[in-house]
């Protein structure tokens, strides 16, 4: 169907280069890897910041975060995808890598999966069979997926295959949700988005082990705030 083009692309994308990265990996002197990753980490939250400029009502920004970040906590999100990434490892890991699958997929999956960019590009894709924003963004992804599986390993790759289910849904939600995305309700998102992503370059970094998951539903609640505001 038309409508998973866009998500099919964005995926195959992130597999391709994370195949690719994964493979680069080998010739990346160690010491050159962890620059790369540290690199990463400070575009990652220039990104962030970017978009977090975005909003206009810090209170709905706070409320969603905060609220999101409870039911994550009480669904324990961060827990249920390391287990998947946990999985993953056992599933694919050669017995003589060092590299952490789980890692590379949890990281390139929030990475990715986290922002504006997928649900609204994943909405027109549902709405109008277009697919010019998933597009643009697949070029970012694929850039960003092959520098982080040079230095994260495979792990960034089997996160492709998360892309395209969570896009995917996307997709088919959009008859539902279209309505309630205005223009300010995507301006939110983006700055609660962003904030995450934020978290997420800070983490790379290692300057915190923030339980970035069990945020992710603040991205989503500003729909609900914006409708009563």
């Amino acid at each position: 169907m038309s409508l998973f083009f866009g998500p099919a692309v964005n995926g195959i994308g992130v597999i391709a280069a994370g195949i690719l990265g994964s493979t680069a990996k080998k010739l990346i002197p160690e010491r050159m890897g962890e620059t790369l990753l540290k690199v990463m980490g400070l575009a990652t939250i220039y990104i962030g910041f970017s978009g977090a400029l975005k909003g206009e009502h810090i209170m709905i920004t706070l409320a969603s975060l905060a609220l999101g970040t409870v039911i994550g906590e009480f669904l324990d999100l961060e827990k249920r995808i390391n287990q998947l990434g946990d999985w993953l490892q056992r599933r694919f890991q050669p017995k003589d890598s060092n590299v952490s699958i789980a890692e590379g997929f949890v990281n390139c999956s929030l990475l990715i999966c986290v922002g504006a960019m997928a649900i609204v590009g994943a909405m027109e894709s549902g709405l109008t069979g277009t697919h010019s924003t998933l597009l643009a963004k697949s070029f970012i992804d694929t850039v960003a997926a092959f520098i982080m599986a040079s230095t994260m390993g495979i792990g960034v790759a089997l996160s492709g295959v998360l892309v395209m289910l969570y896009e995917g849904l996307m997709a088919l939600m959009a008859q539902f949700i279209a309505p309630l995305l205005t223009e300010i309700v995507i301006n939110e998102i983006t700055c609660a988005g962003s904030i995450i992503i934020v978290g997420v370059g800070l983490n790379l970094l290692k300057v915190t082990n923030i339980r970035i998951m069990n945020t992710v539903p603040g991205i989503f609640l500003p729909i609900l705030f914006c409708m009563f505001l």
